[in-house]
């Protein structure tokens, strides 16, 4: 938990439903990050974590976990981490101590976790109980019907093995079962499976399909069992399956889910960032096209919205705003590094250490995004971060000589875990190939029994890989596609196109009768029928969100937050509207009485500062006018549901009192109890602690800059350009000028890194502001742009809008409202600045050696 600075305990939170599975009380993320610590050739820091977790791990915990997360995060990290601990003691210098015994941890978890496969079907239970197993009334599970396809199909790795390191053959035989089940429960004229399956009847209960969640690790244990464990079967499975989703799902550059039964008519309008493994995938497949196209578009939207929303739809809109710091994307990047050579990967890579750096990292660690729109955070830092983030991205810029092993002698589990390829000769399963199976004859080379050579492809020719990443260069921001619509072949010559929600009109006699010939001429009419079902339904979905105001930010800007914590805010209904306004800054102050709900007795507290108030016992608009009326610049209302937080709670909107609130002229926003706490916690330590209000977090450098750099230095005011100043005033001010750019650009010494500028891809459309900007010549009001403001959106039919564009109606007069200050205005002594400035500098100094 980066915002609180302290481990998530399982039953010692706030619920979080499912993701909180993954959590048994066994030190997830110390397991996790084992073999990353080997990559990063930290071995001491390695030993020292294995007696950790030696000494401290307990499996045997009355915990209801993930069987899925358990395996690839649990048994896989004490997998990678055994790996590379009997490598290690190979190479004589460390680990010398060690005599396997994280492989017996991880055959007792592998013993817990076998229960989960008593059903008739071979597929396993999605929960289990580490002490009491399974239907055991004390172990609080059994009960389930239902598994995702991947949950199933995402153990061949870990378990088969835990039986070739063992000798154990019941782990692979089970992890096989399961396999096989599901291949033969494909369905048969499309070759493509569902998202969930019942587990005991072998019923598809979702039957969409895609390469995303629920289904996406599946197809990569086919392709990888292949690989570590030499039977064939696993890649003619492959190959079936993945024929389908290239004819079916892949509409380049988009990855789009279909239904099963019906795979020409797509299951929805938008696709979630677990997708983004899959050109990883096809780069070890050998089918490197696809794979540069879809990670270009993929990259597109990660520069428009700094991170890759965790669901974006056809035309690239936000559909679900969350980022929990996935690694998909930086998988994909490093595998295309390997396979093209191309410098343009390590651009990419760049791009997201910068991101990561800028907008998530925390004086705890890097917390996730709680909303990529406006940049707010989550108290969250999954073990997928440490255990495969740090991985990929320290390999796609390492050179050979920094890993102190041969990395091409392992294969990466689905959790990035390391696993010998010498495995596929210890102690093989005497299972014998499914023989039962049919595999779909095809044409073209899509059975070759090795994976293509890229050096044969192309020979490191970065112009390759270039010449299909130029099409799709400007396809989020300068073009507007519309959900990808396939026609039946069917469909008779002539025929007019279907009806579309988003054209149709209630008082259109025409499109009166097709809806009532919809699902009774034909097949193609009921298709048509669905399809337009599905539309009215997400269009009402959407319309519904655009009636409700975007969440907002409270950022910490003061010693030592530096914006740094990011907290998610609910809007108000009533007030300054910062999605139009510049946002508010200024220290906060609590307000007495507490409520608001009267005349406040301390307004001197509160005058020129944000307060504090708690929520309860009159309307918002009240303590709104309260505030207001003590001299109070904006307005926090903290929850007092305590415990509350936005982790687990939708979004608040505070509404007016149903009069009139015009009168209220100050910005109003909503803390659930667990964010206002981190402020009165900051408040209790540091005594002065100063916010920033705004509908999206600023980048933590122009904050920096906007606080040290005096607005008279670098405010750049033509009006004042020929008009004469007292040449004693000229003088000072020349010398003061001269003093404070010095010290400018010692402090652009000592934090380059954030403040360094950024081109990546010469397209000054996709850069935010702190990237572009000069201390020397930007004003105020322009450092502290909206970074949203900086993307254009080219709409190819006048209909189509950014998304950040439609939450937060532009300003185009901001600049201009955005009061300069005023060269015969009383500035403070120099000595004053230069005091402050020192006290910034050390600041500084104290963030590199934090960043170091």
């Amino acid at each position: 938990m980066p915002l609180t600075c302290r481990g998530r305990v399982r039953g010692q939170e706030p619920s979080r439903g499912d993701v909180d599975d993954a959590l048994g009380k066994f030190s997830l993320t110390l397991i996790d990050s084992l073999d990353t610590l080997v990559v990063l050739n930290k071995t001491k820091e390695f030993e020292d974590a294995v007696r950790k977790v030696l000494r401290d791990v307990n499996l045997d915990n009355d915990v209801v976990v993930s069987v899925f997360e358990t395996n690839i995060r649990v048994l896989g990290g004490l997998l990678g981490g055994h790996s590379l601990a009997i490598m290690l003691k190979e190479k004589g210098e460390y680990m010398q101590w060690y005599n396997d015994e994280l492989l017996q941890m991880a055959k007792q978890l592998g013993y817990k976790l076998l229960p989960a496969f008593n059903t008739t079907s071979g597929l396993p239970y999605p929960r289990i109980n580490l002490k009491f197993g399974i239907r055991k009334p004390e172990a609080r599970t059994g009960t389930e019907t239902d598994t995702c396809t991947a949950c199933a199909g995402t153990l061949i790795l870990e378990f088969a093995a835990l039986s070739r390191f063992t000798g154990a053959t019941i782990f692979e035989e089970y992890a096989r079962k399961a396999l096989d089940f599901l291949w033969e429960k494909r369905q048969r004229s499309s070759n493509l499976v569902g998202v969930t399956i019942n587990i005991h009847t072998g019923d598809w209960v979702r039957k969409d399909s895609g390469v995303g969640a629920g289904i996406d690790s599946y197809y990569e244990y086919l392709l990888k069992a292949y690989v570590l464990l030499g039977d064939d079967s696993f890649l003619e499975r492959f190959n079936t399956h993945y024929d389908a989703i290239m004819r079916y799902i892949s509409q380049p550059p988009l990855l789009l889910d279909v239904h099963i039964h019906k795979p020409m008519l797509n299951a929805r309008t938008w696709m979630d960032a677990l997708l983004a493994f899959f050109p990883g995938l096809q780069v070890l497949k050998g089918d490197i096209r696809p794979a540069i196209e879809t990670h270009e578009m993929l990259y597109q939207v990660i520069k428009k919205h700094n991170f890759l929303p965790e669901a974006f739809t056809t035309d690239f809109r936000v559909h679900w705003a969350q980022h929990p710091l996935r690694p998909e994307f930086a998988e994909s990047t490093y595998f295309l590094y390997k396979a093209t050579g191309d410098p343009y990967y390590l651009e990419v890579g760049k791009t997201l250490i910068e991101n990561l750096n800028k907008y998530a990292r925390v004086p705890c660690g890097f917390a996730a995004m709680k909303d990529v729109r406006t940049g707010s955070h989550e108290d969250r830092m999954d073990s997928f971060f440490l255990a495969e983030m740090f991985k990929y991205l320290y390999l796609l810029f390492a050179d050979k000589e920094d890993i102190i092993f041969d990395i091409e002698d392992y294969i990466f589990t689905t959790e990035a875990h390391l696993l010998p390829l010498w495995l596929s000769t210890t102690n093989q399963s005497m299972s014998k190939k499914n023989t039962t199976s049919e595999y779909t004859e095809l044409d073209d080379s899509n059975f070759d029994w090795t994976c293509p050579n890229t050096q044969i492809l192309f020979p490191n020719d970065p112009l390759y890989a270039q010449s299909i990443r130029e099409p799709l260069k400007n396809v989020v921001d300068k073009s507007c596609p519309r959900g990808i619509i396939r026609v039946e072949e069917s469909f008779r010559s002539g025929a007019k196109p279907p009806l579309r929600a988003r054209d149709f009109m209630a008082t259109n006699p025409e499109h009166l009768e097709i809806l009532k010939k919809m699902g009774a001429a034909s097949s193609i009419d009921a298709e048509d029928g669905l399809r337009f079902m599905q539309e009215m339904i997400e269009l009402s979905s959407q319309q519904q969100k655009e009636q409700q105001l975007p969440p907002r930010a409270v950022q910490i800007v003061s010693h030592p937050f530096f914006g740094r914590v990011v907290l998610t805010a609910g809007p108000a209904q009533f007030g300054l509207d910062l999605s139009k306004h510049k946002e508010t800054r200024g220290f906060v102050a609590s307000s007495k009485p507490y409520n608001g709900c009267s005349e406040l007795t301390n307004p001197e507290a509160v005058m020129g500062k944000i307060a504090l108030i708690q929520r309860g016992q009159c309307m918002f608009a009240e303590k709104a006018r309260n505030i207001q009326n003590a001299g109070a610049i904006g307005g926090i209302v903290i929850d007092d549901n305590e415990g509350s937080s936005s982790d687990t709670a939708p979004l608040f909107q505070m509404a007016g009192d149903g009069k009139d609130t015009d009168d209220i002229k100050i910005p109003m926003l909503f803390l659930f109890s667990k964010e206002g706490s981190i402020i009165l916690d900051a408040i209790r330590e540091y005594e002065e602690v100063e916010v920033l209000l705004s509908d999206k977090a600023k980048d933590r450098a122009a904050i920096l800059k906007g606080k040290m750099i005096p607005s008279y230095i670098i405010n750049s005011n033509p009006e004042m350009e020929n008009e004469e100043q007292p040449s004693s005033e000229n003088d000072s001010q020349n010398q003061s000028a001269e003093q404070m750019t010095s010290i400018s650009q010692e402090i652009d010494l000592i934090d380059q890194e954030s403040l360094e500028e950024t081109s990546l891809n010469s397209h000054p459309e996709s850069l935010s502001p702190a990237d572009t900007d000069n201390a020397a010549s930007v004003s105020p009001s322009e450092q502290n742009s909206n970074p949203a403001e900086n993307h254009e959106t080219t709409s190819l039919d006048g209909e189509c809008t950014d998304l950040d564009n439609q939450l937060q109606e532009q300003s185009e007069t901001e600049e201009d409202s955005s009061p300069n200050v005023s060269w015969g205005k009383k500035v403070q002594p120099i000595d004053s600045i230069l005091a402050d400035w020192n006290e910034d500098i050390e600041a500084f100094e104290m963030m590199e050696k934090d960043e170091l």
